[in-house]
């Protein structure tokens, strides 16, 4: 890598970047609101797509249809929605895709899913697709979705190994999808060695990396660890002594953030997917440091 990547966020302002943010359904009028907003905030920011996630084990498979609806009627973006292999038959999962053909929605993020309530290792629904490359399978006899599937810089906790976490990500993209959202991670050191394997194993799909702006360090620190995402310590202290100064954290957690987009973009990283927590704000603040901004400001 190049280490001058580091200091990437000081240097001229990109004009190529592709950008793409996840969502997830709300489950109260005012988290409704606080979602609309967002997406409302974001909108005009143009991004590739936009993704609704499910719930553990599809919990809020409704509230991800009607938003993803919502946002194919009521937006000009381009929504996508999440699907899983949990809780569901072939018919029932088949069905869903059918419908969201019908309703204009081309792009599905498909994914295993983990276990209902975190109740003991994942298990294959009796009749339903078994795992994630099934699930691929199947939806392209339904369809010519473009399918987005994930991936992992650090393996996912229940691979074997990491080659064979390399393996079932080929798997994926061979059963037909068309790229592959990273899990979130914090050392861009760690994207690029993942990309470099990926490429040597022969994926040439696009990897894109899944950004996280941290809010809350040690909420994030605790969720890191149940997903085997490695939080490096320069981040602790970072954010050490802002667990009472929300605006702060704030400031922070943004300048990590584009620092991380810079310097992948100073690698040739061109395509960002950002986890928003349904929260613009952070996100906006660091598309702007990305050149991502309102088309009325780029043609001034």
């Amino acid at each position: 890598m190049n280490r001058n990547a580091r200091l990437a966020i000081a240097s001229p302002l990109p004009h190529d970047v592709r950008v793409s943010f996840e969502f997830f359904p709300p489950n109260t009028d005012k988290a409704n609101e606080a979602l609309w907003n967002s997406i409302q905030r974001l909108s005009p920011l143009k991004p590739s797509y936009v993704s609704v996630t499910y719930g553990a084990g599809g919990s809020t498979r409704e509230r991800t249809h009607a938003t993803v609806r919502r946002i194919r009627t009521e937006t000009d973006l381009e929504p996508a929605a999440h699907l899983t292999c949990v809780s569901a038959t072939t018919e029932e999962i088949d069905a869903i895709a059918r419908g969201y053909w019908d309703a204009g929605v081309r792009h599905i993020v498909a994914l295993r899913g983990d276990a209902v309530d975190g109740s003991g290792p994942y298990q294959p629904h009796p009749g339903g697709y078994a795992y994630a490359s099934d699930l691929v399978a199947g939806l392209k006899k339904v369809a010519d979705f473009n399918i987005s599937v994930a991936a992992y810089p650090e393996t996912h906790p229940e691979a074997a190994s990491a080659d064979a976490d390399l393996d079932n990500l080929k798997r994926k993209i061979d059963a037909g999808a068309s790229e592959a959202i990273t899990q979130f991670f914090f050392d861009t050191d760690v994207y690029l060695r993942f990309l470099e394997r990926a490429r040597a194993a022969g994926i040439t799909v696009p990897i894109i990396p899944g950004i996280l702006p941290v809010t809350n360090f040690a909420r994030v620190a605790e969720f890191s660890g149940k997903c085997a995402a490695a939080v490096p310590d320069w981040m602790a202290e970072l954010f050490d002594g802002l667990d009472g100064d929300p605006e702060t954290r704030k400031l922070v957690a943004a300048s990590v953030a584009a620092e991380q987009c810079r310097a992948l973009h100073a690698e040739g990283i061109t395509d960002f997917h950002f986890y928003t927590m349904n929260r613009a704000d952070l996100v906006y603040a660091i598309c702007h440091i990305l050149g991502v901004r309102e088309k009325s400001e780029t043609q001034e």
